[in-house]
């Protein structure tokens, strides 16, 4: 009998791309994998080999919609396992009402019943979100195998140059830099954008091209960082803030030479394509969700109220990215570039 597995996929795009490993044990049990997604994250799993499907979850967050997810499930029958990475109760329903034999997950949120198929969460064994998706695909109380793989998303050459010819963009001289301002938690993950312009000035004295990548909510503080540039320095870059579409992100960030990121979800997709990257980290811990690249530079300061993991600043001084200097960011990058 085919084994058919339905991934039920998180809500973050950094999570979406941990549970890869996961995905890529699955195959190597001969399993057909089909994820359900929500629409945004459509594209990520678009580049992962594993992935056959992908069924599109028309639900906002926090919404039951029982019926609807009920006549969705309908559709959804014949699988015979599934994996539900979210915690929550309103994940689980879909498998459920499915009928999929063994539904796959953490006990989470008062899922007895709802998952069959159930694992107990130790945090000192799982310290890595990475660590806890890969566990799935134990059996329950079994050590988890390691090392466990990175993420690898795939973006062709033809695909980079496609994305870069319907953006405008040109192919031809060195390779850009990439900055991804932003950071969809809070202002507590986001690095001044101050220390980006200073930044940026260092390393567009040797002529780099920088361009700015991140969502439409992220356009601001791009348009910040190049308030804060000199006319005459503004000419290698390119302001892509809310201009591009994931899969196009995806393909920039592929063609660059460098990313300089806060720990945000397009650091992950930075790290998965392999780029060289310097994740910057203030409130969060890399301990938990680490760039998984043997190409990062973690940069971060260790300070005694850090990390407090809250969206903004308790203290109101964001000493964790205030002094998280720019020459540190600039040593980072130019060791990556060297």
């Amino acid at each position: 009998m085919t084994m058919r597995a339905l991934i039920v996929a998180p809500a973050w795009v950094g999570d979406a791309i941990m549970i890869q490993p996961l995905l890529m044990r699955l195959k190597k049990m001969s399993m057909e994998i089909d994820v359900l997604s929500p629409a945004w994250a459509a594209p990520l799993f678009a580049r992962m080999p594993e992935v056959g499907q992908i069924h599109v979850s028309p639900f906002r967050h926090g919404e039951l919609a029982l019926y609807r997810r009920f006549s969705l499930a309908r559709r959804l029958r014949g699988y015979t396992h599934a994996y539900i990475l979210p915690y929550s109760f309103k994940s689980a329903l879909i498998p459920f009402f499915a009928g999929i034999p063994y539904r796959h997950g953490f006990t989470g949120e008062a899922r007895y019943g709802l998952i069959n198929v159930r694992h107990v969460l130790d945090k000192s064994a799982l310290p890595r979100a990475v660590d806890r998706f890969a566990q799935l695909a134990n059996e329950p109380g079994t050590p988890l195998e390691r090392p466990v793989p990175f993420p690898r998303l795939v973006s062709t050459l033809e695909q980079q140059r496609a994305t870069l010819r319907e953006l405008g963009l040109e192919e031809d001289g060195e390779a850009p830099i990439i900055f991804c301002p932003g950071a969809e938690y809070g202002s507590a993950k986001r690095w001044p954008v101050e220390h980006f312009a200073s930044l940026a000035l260092a390393l567009g004295k040797e002529g780099a091209r920088i361009w700015l990548v991140g969502s439409d909510k992220d356009k601001i503080l791009a348009d910040a960082i190049l308030a804060l540039l000199p006319e005459r320095a503004r000419a290698g870059f390119r302001n892509l803030c809310g201009a591009t579409m994931l899969l196009q992100a995806i393909d920039v960030i592929a063609f660059s030479r460098l990313v300089i990121c806060n720990d945000s979800g397009l650091m992950h997709v930075a790290a998965a394509l392999n780029r060289p990257l310097v994740a910057l980290f203030g409130s969060s811990s890399p301990d938990f969700t680490p760039p998984l690249s043997e190409k990062a530079e973690i940069a971060r300061l260790n300070l005694e109220c850090s990390p407090c993991f809250k969206r903004e600043c308790p203290l109101g001084h964001l000493d964790c990215l205030y002094k998280l200097t720019p020459e540190l960011a600039l040593a980072a990058s130019n060791r990556l570039i060297s």
